[in-house]
């Protein structure tokens, strides 16, 4: 199938590895153009020479922190001076700290705000006018099967991801007639070092093996297995391609059937 996105324009952030890096992969294997972010410069080097090896595709990379400003406006303007008009916005976070609410003092709330919901919407921003004009864009929210089911401990993810869904699914309707889609994409369990360090975090503060929690959570799943970030890579390399250009302010989950929900 051709997703139509040769020559296409992308930013990916947070993709020096996990799923903003399968996502980065899958785009540049598509032969989009694809400009990458993450915060530390070494391993998001070594990211890009990874892709390019493996699909000569245009990979660009700037190292900066997308809950400020600075690294806000660097990615903006470096992907703006590499390809022109971005065609395609993967916003990718981190996860923020887990724990329950009494142990989550404002500041770790304010850093995930910056972190989860300014990065996203401010770099939206700053692609958005162009794609408006263009008459095609995609703006792609990778959030978490918490909003739709949230996972106890993850306070600051559960309420911080729902508010982007709350803005994607607002912002959808405004752009629609321009020709852009906004949606969003949930993991669920996937093998990354981030679900690794969850685990491995209620091993230790249950007392159990890690085994022990990483067989706990594959029972909770229908296929029972964890996914792949190649899987998690593809659907959203088709979320935001030509082919799905009638799919907007929808909520996707890649969690091999975890959510338990109708909708």
């Amino acid at each position: 199938m051709d997703l139509g996105l040769r020559n296409r324009t992308a930013i990916v952030s947070a993709a020096s590895r996990g799923l903003g890096y399968a996502v980065a992969r899958e785009l540049a294997a598509e032969g989009a153009r694809v400009m990458i972010s993450a915060r530390g410069d070494e391993r998001l080097q070594a990211a890009r020479q990874a892709i390019i090896a493996e699909t000569g595709a245009d990979v660009r990379a700037v190292a900066a922190d997308l809950s400020t400003m600075a690294g806000i406006e660097a990615v903006a303007r470096a992907a703006g001076e590499a390809f022109g008009p971005v065609d395609i916005l993967v916003n990718n976070t981190g996860g923020p700290p887990s724990g329950p609410f009494e142990s989550l003092p404002w500041d770790k709330w304010q850093h995930a705000v910056d972190n989860l919901l300014r990065g996203p919407v401010e770099l939206t921003r700053r692609v958005l006018p162009a794609m408006r004009a263009r008459r095609w864009g995609r703006v792609l929210n990778v959030t978490s099967i918490t909003v739709k089911q949230p996972v106890d401990g993850l306070m600051l993810s559960n309420s911080v991801r729902a508010a982007v869904t709350g803005f994607a699914r607002t912002l959808a309707t405004e752009v629609a007639r321009d020709g852009v889609t906004v949606n969003c994409i949930l993991p669920g369990f996937t093998n990354t070092e981030r679900v690794a360090q969850l685990n491995a975090a209620t091993a230790e503060r249950e007392g159990v093996s890690i085994a022990e929690v990483n067989a706990r959570t594959e029972a909770q799943i229908p296929m029972r297995r964890i996914g792949e970030p190649k899987e998690f890579g593809a659907l959203a390399a088709f979320l935001v391609s030509e082919r799905a250009s009638y799919i907007t302010g929808q909520s996707v989950a890649v969690d091999g059937g975890w959510i338990r929900g109708l909708f």
